[in-house]
């Protein structure tokens, strides 16, 4: 349930970022700043003591949130997404090396089933021009980036050397270093006018699109869900992106789109429910053991 909130909150991206009229650095640098600010105030009470390992979580967050941003600039943002769920790929080829996790072949199938889904989505999407080409291919290239580390930072959340008082610390310190980051970029070229709107906008994508929100993750990650179903759940994000830009927008999703969107959100229900129902299983089958 952490880990579902999550991800209904991730989903506003596409639509308060469209609502503003400022630029991407000043958004990243915005929204990070704010994120720092709501976890703090929501997980001071734990300190922010922070590991070897939870650091390099924080510098793997800190580059697939700017890695993103640059992929939404250089290449559509149908690939931007696309291409950074493949999170789950990376999770399951690199989880039994970093957490010793046992390999199910199921997870695997839900994987191919949501990418299928994935590649429903963009399969009308316009042709490259020559003169195009290279942006968009540095585009899918930081798309890529952020890909791996939201795969790695799923599975370091999860690593015993990674486990401090605060498993938020590492969202306060990434956000930081984005703010770091981006904050000369923004220096370099500083918004000429900002809106009411824009104000709006930015305090919920720092509030709740990426403070609140991380802090829900985190806590999900510590609860006990496993790094693969965190990260197929997370593939509801890019169906309700589109859902909610339509709502408020007006921009409608095309037919390969809503098919594509049913099999992701079949398949993450899926993968969900036996989730959720293999360790009462599991409990069960104990019971009956010790039971004379």
């Amino acid at each position: 349930m952490f880990i579902l909130a999550a991800t209904l909150l991730w989903s506003t991206a596409g639509v308060l970022i469209k609502a503003t009229t400022v630029s991407a650095w000043t958004v990243s640098c915005t929204r990070s700043a704010i994120a720092c600010l709501v976890v703090i105030a929501l997980s001071m009470r734990d300190g922010f003591k922070m590991t070897r390992t939870s650091h390099l979580a924080a510098v793997l967050y800190a580059t697939l949130l700017i890695a993103f941003v640059l992929a939404a600039k250089y290449t559509t943002a149908a690939n931007a997404i696309f291409l950074q769920y493949t999170a789950p790929l990376h999770v399951l080829l690199l989880g039994p090396f970093v957490l010793k996790e046992t390999f199910r072949p199921r997870d695997l199938g839900v994987v191919i089933v949501c990418t299928f889904g994935m590649l429903l989505l963009f399969v009308d999407s316009d042709p490259v021009s020559a003169a195009e080409l290279p942006h968009k291919t540095f585009g899918n290239i930081c798309a890529l980036v952020s890909g791996l580390c939201l795969g790695l930072y799923f599975l370091l959340l999860k690593h015993p050397k990674a486990q401090t008082p605060n498993p938020s610390a590492t969202v306060v310190y990434g956000n930081l270093y984005v703010v770091l980051i981006a904050a000369p970029f923004v220096a370099l070229n500083p918004p000429t006018a900002i809106t009411d709107a824009d104000i709006w906008a930015l305090l919920a994508l720092g509030a709740l699109q990426i403070g609140l929100a991380y802090w829900l993750f985190t806590r999900g990650i510590r609860k006990g869900a496993r790094p693969v179903d965190a990260a197929i759940l997370g593939y509801i994000e890019p169906v309700l992106n589109p859902i909610w830009v339509f709502i408020f927008i007006g921009e409608a999703p095309t037919t390969y789109a809503l098919i594509g969107g049913g099999i992701l959100l079949t398949a993450v229900g899926t993968q969900t429910a036996l989730a959720w129902r293999r360790p009462r299983v599991l409990a069960r089958q104990q019971r009956a053991t010790v039971t004379p």
